[in-house]
C-alpha cells in the first residue's frame, strides 16, 4: 500500500527540464539534481538583487518553476556588486568560492538563453558592476 502521507511529487514542465539539462551540460553537473541545486541557489541569489521591470520580464521569460525561484525572493535593500554576490552564494551554502562562481556562471548561460540580449544589457544595466562577466560578457562601462 502506498505512503498517503508523502506528498506527490509533480513532473516539472519541459521548459524547465531543458533548462535543467542545458545547466548540467554548460556546468558539467553528474546528476540533473546537482544541476538543479546550482539553479535554486543562483536564482534565489538573483532574485534578491533584481527589481522592477526587469524582474518581471525576466519571471516571464524563464520556465514557471525557475521563475518561482526567482520571484519567491524579497530584493535586497543593498544591492550586492558581481564578487559580494558570488561570496554572499558560497557563503549560505558553505561551498567555495571557486565552485560557487561555476555554479553562477552555468546557470546565468541557461538564463540569458531565456532572457535574450536585450534584457540582459539592461539587467546588467540595473545590477551594480561585477555581473557582466558572470553573465559571460564584457563588463559595461559608462562614456565620461
Amino acid at each position: 500500500m502506498p505512503d498517503q502521507s508523502a506528498p506527490l511529487q509533480q513532473p516539472y514542465g519541459r521548459a524547465y527540464e531543458h533548462m535543467l539539462e542545458k545547466v548540467r551540460y554548460e556546468g558539467a553537473y553528474p546528476t540533473r539534481e546537482k544541476a538543479e541545486e546550482a539553479v535554486r541557489l543562483v536564482l534565489s541569489g538573483l532574485g534578491r538583487q533584481l527589481t522592477g521591470d526587469e524582474r518581471v520580464e525576466l519571471a516571464a521569460r524563464l520556465p514557471v518553476e525557475a521563475a518561482r525561484i526567482l520571484t519567491a525572493q524579497i530584493p535586497d535593500t543593498q544591492p550586492l556588486g558581481g564578487w559580494a554576490f558570488i561570496k554572499d552564494l558560497a557563503a549560505r551554502t558553505g561551498a567555495s568560492l571557486g565552485t560557487t562562481r561555476w555554479d553562477t556562471g552555468s546557470v546565468f548561460t541557461a538564463v540569458a538563453a531565456y532572457a535574450g540580449p536585450d534584457l540582459i544589457t539592461r539587467i546588467l544595466r540595473q545590477l551594480p558592476s561585477g555581473y557582466a562577466l558572470l553573465f559571460g560578457r564584457a563588463e559595461l562601462t559608462q562614456a565620461a
